[in-house]
């Protein structure tokens, strides 16, 4: 019997056949007016949005809110109990650099981060001490959408450049503030990434620009005190397929120019003695080839998958000439443990790796080469590495939890050997982890590999194949879903579900290996992978295919998509949140933002007939068939530049069309928001509580 009752006639969207043909090969496609034709301007300024798409989006939310009306006193609960799992008035352990230790605080109530600094050596229990840089709820006043970027502070700690984005388009401001006074100077830097890189005397700085198809394209140098109009182009990347950053060293000699798509990089440094001279390249972009520069005083610590080292190794240049040709290898491939990433200070090499799905930080003296780890004991875990913002430093900062553990901060003497803890994540609520089990199961595939797969359930749930679960998913672009603690999904455990993270292919849980074997050609293996974890569950009776609802968001809607297309049989219900599932369309458009940099991923359709029978073989939207798929949430934001609001707007048209069963189809557009949802910390709980809600529901749980 269907868990939703009673429900309006949803909205039908008009038909509007629109004919393409590539290869040889004609489609149709009858929602395609559902994308604005001026969509790189409506990014700016939502309100120009053409009425007939704005009455469709505002109509499917109606139907939406009908759908999910009686969950609303449920919502209610789930955002009060996560909400009562924040610290509201938390604060962040300050990182000391110079004079100042720099830090975040929240207060009781707020949306927003405040950035503040106090005295060195200060204690940052002692408000009176305490210097708010910037006031997030402040700034955020009377806006619909705020997303901060973050304050970057000069090397004399006069000044700090911060960054906003007041649309969801991800289109960021940047503004200069004097850090004695508070108040912003004239400067307002449009159109940016977010970001930007002092020069160390503080008297400019650099940053990366976005065209209009939301490409970093360029980096201009600007001074302060005169106008964007006469910043300085110092680099422009011509070939559209490759994103661009920029960055600075711990010792503020070099500015970085980071070129890279998702396979091949490209760097070019800049030094800081001069401004005004031309970037100068490290080693020439080669299809496949990756590298990332750190500096360590005299020498250039360089990770690289160069000749054959797909899980990479660590290569060491001289500073003033660190050209490939004068590569030489510090630490060796070592097949089946990835280095992810690496850091260099005065006396020690650091970097962080991943053996078996599990990661550990590795210190390498660098004058007797001698080399411990940092490690746990438990089954499965995340560890974050922060590093330090002083250069000349024995002390790191990492963190470490687990499903059940909360995060712990650590301070740790790579000479010593010994841990400080800073802080243990508090549950206000309260929270014992011994109610909890975390478990990581391998679930076997198709072709004789075997999927990592992370489970979290109360001690207490019965595991007869009668609890329901939420199976979440990503698998794409090598992204590694961390087995990291989550105070949300508690209140899922809470109500008897299992909750489970599938590891699938396309991510680097196991190895670069693992990214390839779930890309390009390959790219349905990271389907069949996820639908081989719902089947591990339900043999295993951790669950069953009626309780498994399944969830992913972005790439991760793509994977939500393709297994309802696959398997709509074996899930109770899906969530795709800003979902990718127009994958055909959307590659075929190189105006989109995201489009050539995304050819390496997924291929390029325009040049390989091979490459679009490939896509269009899986490609949610363009599979969408006669069959009972179960019941669908989808969510999409109407200024996201990286999964257009089209795409789920589109996809669940034609779902609507053309399933047979009776199951609700329901689209969420967040009309005031992009990719990321709401920007504040309570707002975004009151989504996660949303999309729980029809999870429980679906299941029957309410």
């Amino acid at each position: 019997m269907s868990v939703f009752k009673s429900l309006p006639t949803p909205p039908a969207a008009p038909k509007k056949p629109v004919s393409d043909t590539r290869h040889g090969i004609t489609r149709t496609d009858d929602y395609a007016w559902l994308r604005a034709d001026n969509w790189q301007a409506m990014f700016k300024d939502p309100s120009i949005l053409d009425p007939e798409i704005r009455q469709h989006l505002e109509a499917e939310n109606t139907y939406m809110n009908a759908a999910m009306e009686d969950t609303k006193p449920l919502q209610k609960a789930l955002f009060s109990e996560m909400r009562g799992r924040i610290k509201e008035d938390d604060s962040s352990v300050p990182m000391k650099d110079g004079a100042y230790a720099y830090g975040t605080f929240y207060v009781t109530g707020g949306e927003q981060p405040r950035y503040f600094r106090i005295p060195r050596d200060g204690d940052v229990a002692d408000e009176t001490i305490r210097t708010v840089l910037l006031d997030g709820d402040k700034e955020a006043s009377g806006k619909a959408y705020f997303r901060l970027a973050g304050l970057d502070h000069t090397s004399d700690h006069s000044r700090g450049i911060w960054g906003y984005d007041d649309k969801g388009s991800e289109f960021f401001t940047l503004k200069v503030r004097d850090l004695s006074t508070g108040q912003d100077l004239d400067d307002v830097i449009e159109n940016t990434g977010g970001g930007g890189v002092w020069a160390p005397d503080g008297k400019s700085f650099f940053y990366s620009a976005l065209d209009e198809n939301h490409r970093p394209s360029k980096v201009f140098h600007h001074v302060v005190g005169r106008p964007q109009s006469e910043d300085r182009l110092v680099y422009e990347e011509a070939d559209a397929g490759f994103f661009m950053g920029v960055g600075g060293s711990l010792l503020d000699d070099v500015i970085y120019i980071d070129i890279h798509d998702h396979e091949t990089s490209e760097y070019r440094l800049l030094s800081t003695k001069d401004l005004t001279a031309e970037p100068k390249l490290v080693a020439a972009r080669e299809e496949g080839i990756e590298y990332s520069l750190t500096e360590g005083g005299d020498v250039f610590y360089i990770l690289t998958n160069d000749g054959g080292a797909k899980d990479f190794k660590i290569m060491e240049a001289p500073v003033d000439n660190p050209v490939k040709e004068n590569w030489r290898e510090v630490v060796p491939h070592k097949p089946g443990t990835l280095i992810i990433s690496h850091m260099a200070y005065a006396r020690h090499l650091l970097w962080l790796e991943r053996k078996d799905g599990l990661p550990q930080i590795m210190i390498r003296d660098r004058t007797t080469g001698e080399e411990h780890a940092i490690a746990f004991a438990e089954e499965a875990y995340s560890l974050g590495l922060s590093g330090a913002a002083e250069y000349d430093t024995d002390i790191i900062r990492f963190s470490y939890s687990s499903m059940t553990t909360p995060s712990q901060l650590y301070d740790y003497n790579m000479v010593t050997r010994e841990r400080t803890l800073l802080k243990t994540q508090e549950v206000p609520s309260g929270h014992n982890p011994d109610d909890y089990v975390t478990r990581r199961v391998f679930a076997p595939t198709w072709d004789g590999e075997t999927v990592p797969v992370t489970l979290l359930y109360r001690r207490d749930t019965p595991l007869d194949g009668t609890a329901p679960c939420l199976l979440y998913g990503y698998g794409a672009y090598g992204i590694t879903i961390p087995a990291s603690f989550n105070t949300n999904c508690l209140s899922l455990a809470d109500r008897g579900f299992v909750y489970a993270i599938a590891h699938i292919r396309g991510g680097k849980d196991k190895g670069f290996a693992w990214y390839e074997d779930g890309k390009m050609e390959k790219k349905t293996n990271t389907f069949k992978d996820f639908v081989a974890a719902a089947d591990y569950l339900n043999q295993q009776k951790f669950t069953s295919y009626a309780k498994i609802i399944a969830e992913g968001g972005s790439a991760g809607g793509m994977l939500m998509g393709a297994v309802a297309n696959m398997a709509p049989e074996k899930f109770a219900g899906l969530i795709a949140a800003v979902p990718f599932v127009d994958v055909l369309n959307t590659m075929l458009d190189d105006t989109l933002p995201l489009t050539p940099p995304e050819w390496p991923e997924w291929g390029n359709p325009i040049d390989s007939r091979q490459e679009y029978e490939q896509i269009a073989s899986y490609s949610p939207y363009d599979n969408v068939g006669a069959k009972a798929y179960p019941p669908i949430l989808a969510l999409g934001g109407l200024t996201d530049p990286r999964v257009t609001y089209w795409e789920p707007a589109k996809w669940v048209a034609k779902l609507r069309d053309q399933t047979t069963g009776n199951a609700p189809i329901l689209l969420k557009t967040n009309m005031d928001a992009g990719h990321g949802g709401a920007s504040g910390r309570f707002q975004r709980l009151e989504e996660i509580a949303f999309e729980y809600a029809f999870a429980i529901k679906v299941a029957g749980k309410m």
